[in-house]
């Protein structure tokens, strides 16, 4: 029979300590605060704007006009408001094509969609559909997300939680509002992720020696994929406006933001999570070891910290592989089907950048394990021991 002890060990509850409590409760708080914080940019949006639920109940597409795969013209809407004061009211609107792809919407009568109201003196002057209403269903996949993190993982997921929105929350009201600000990519960036590393760090192995030796190991290897990312980022001089909307950002009143920058910024913070994942792995197996074998030598530690590094490396390298691939798929089968040289592809900007980006942060993985392992052994290891076990006069 499962007691409520056991049950209270296997969730992690008999190991909480105040300092991670107080540490948790001290970044949710934050969290709610940043939440709560103006980004300094909602003046871009008009105050008589209002978003609502609503749902299509007639199309009228006499006025679309189809060339090939591409749809021109305009497609006339009739809209029911579902939810606010507005609730029940139908409007007539209308969905412009603008002959890409990516980027038009054709919707369907039942479809329910985010909608926009301009509202003056309590009366709309305009509805603006902007697309179909996920908003359910990403809060649905959240709570449920949630649910198995708490389920499996108890208090840690629980603190996995919290670092997960902070994060969130720090690169929407913070990382990118500072981009807009003008503020220096590189160095801000590097700034926003060293606080974010601490947060998460601290709060999922707490204020102990695995928690400094990861932080110690994670920061080495940002440090390292940043300067390889301004050292490579000169010689394969790709220009930032190559990510979407780029070029959006400079017509609509930015044309000053360094762009090459946030590209590069992009590349250690991009590769910053495997980062930590691989500097945790080897620290939580280095202190494992350590507390089996109290009297390990730091030399031993760190040649099991070495072994334990090269088994996650092994397949990590390629993670970064898979993450940015994905990305750039449609345009590689592009390439492929109009057969496409090998050496022209990979001259591409677009392929060069994402092979900047999946390389360089590969070396950040790959430095990270020993650097790592050497951090731990001099702080779990035992310096009373021989070196080496062979060297033992026994």
């Amino acid at each position: 029979m499962i007691t409520i002890r056991q049950i209270s060990k296997y969730f992690g509850f008999n190991d909480i300590r105040k300092t991670d409590v107080a540490f948790a409760f001290i970044c949710a708080i934050t969290g709610i605060v940043l939440y709560l914080l103006p980004t300094g940019f909602e003046g871009a949006v008009s105050s008589k704007s209002q978003s609502v639920r609503a749902q299509i109940t007639a199309v009228d597409n006499e006025s679309i006009h189809q060339i090939g795969l591409i749809k021109t013209g305009e497609q006339g809407l009739t809209v029911k408001i579902l939810d606010g004061r507005f609730r029940g009211e139908v409007f007539d609107t209308v969905n412009h094509f603008l002959g890409k792809l990516e980027l038009d919407k054709f919707y369907k009568t039942g479809d329910r969609v985010f909608t926009v109201l301009t509202v003056e003196n309590n009366i709309i002057e305009g509805v603006t559909v902007v697309d179909r209403y996920r908003l359910n269903y990403e809060f649905f996949i959240i709570v449920i997300f949630c649910g198995f993190l708490l389920l499996y993982a108890g208090w840690t997921g629980f603190q996995a939680i919290i670092s997960f929105f902070f994060t969130t929350l720090v690169l929407w009201k913070i990382l990118l509002p500072g981009y807009l600000k003008y503020y220096d990519p590189v160095i801000f960036s590097m700034v926003i992720v060293t606080i974010l590393t601490a947060v998460i760090i601290f709060l999922v192995a707490g204020f102990t020696k695995k928690g400094f030796v990861a932080f110690a190991g994670s920061m080495t290897g940002v440090f390292l994929t940043c300067f390889l990312a301004l050292f490579f980022g000169k010689f394969f001089n790709i220009p930032g406006e190559i990510k979407p909307f780029s070029e959006t950002l400079l017509y609509i009143g930015f044309s000053k933001l360094d762009l090459s920058m946030i590209f590069l910024a992009g590349i250690f913070i991009s590769s910053a999570g495997a980062v930590m994942d691989i500097a945790m792995d080897v620290s939580a197996s280095m202190a494992e070891i350590s507390e089996k074998n109290p009297d390990i030598h730091i030399m031993d530690l760190i040649l099991s910290g070495f072994t334990v590094g090269r088994s996650v490396i092994g397949t990590m390298t390629t993670t970064l592989l898979f993450a940015y691939s994905g990305s750039f798929s449609t345009m590689l089968m592009v390439f492929i089907a109009q057969g496409v040289p090998v050496d022209n592809i990979l001259n591409v900007q677009y392929v060069s950048s994402e092979i900047l980006h999946t390389v360089v942060g590969s070396f950040g993985l790959v430095t990270v394990a020993p650097l790592t392992a050497i951090a731990g052994g001099f702080i779990y290891g035992n310096y009373r021991k021989p070196v080496f076990k062979f060297m033992s006069k026994n």
